[in-house]
Order: C-alpha cells, then sequence, then structure tokens
C-alpha cells in the first residue's frame, strides 16, 4: 500500500484512544530500516509514530460522471 500526505486512513491501534477513527496523513517519516512512520490529524488530535500496518486507505470514489 503506497500511503501519502492529504491521504484519509482509518486507524487501527485497540490501545490509542483515536481506535476505529478516521484521520488524515499530515506528516511521513523513514525509519533508518527503510519503512515509514505517519502522522495523522484526528478531528480531536494527533497521533505521531503509525506504523503502515495500523492504517487502512480510505478509497474516494470519484461521483463526477
Amino acid at each position: 500500500m503506497v500511503l501519502k500526505e492529504g491521504d484519509r486512513v482509518i486507524f487501527h491501534d485497540v490501545h490509542s484512544k483515536y481506535d476505529g477513527e478516521t484521520g488524515t496523513i499530515n506528516g511521513i517519516m523513514e525509519t533508518m530500516f527503510g519503512s515509514s512512520n505517519y502522522n495523522i490529524k484526528f478531528e480531536n488530535g494527533q497521533e505521531s509514530g503509525i506504523g503502515e500496518k495500523s492504517l487502512e486507505l480510505i478509497i474516494e470514489e470519484d461521483t463526477e460522471e
């Protein structure tokens, strides 16, 4: 899965108060192991250092015809 800034995602982490909430990626940090950690902005806050495995990309369909 390729995630980029501005993508809307659902966050999955049972230990976070934002578990199951929808947010927007507002920062991407590369780790020294070649993977990425993400900053996610939610309506009521922000969570940092989130791995890709905890995120579900929301596919927005075009409604134009």
